[in-house]
């Protein structure tokens, strides 16, 4: 897991399964900059968490 704080830049190697979320106490925006792959889809999303799942770090 990598820590993001306010200010930060991270870059995303394409292909990578990645995922971003906040804790119980903060909330997370961001702003992501996508390119298409070769068939025209900026993103595959992958299964959801569930709460427990999420919490239980």
């Amino acid at each position: 897991m990598q820590e993001i704080r306010p200010g930060d830049s991270v870059y995303i190697e394409p292909g990578e399964e990645h995922w971003h979320g906040a804790t119980s106490e903060r909330f997370m925006a961001h702003v992501a900059i996508q390119e298409a792959d070769d068939e025209g889809q900026v993103v595959t999303w992958l299964e959801h968490v569930t709460d427990e799942e999420y919490t239980a770090s």
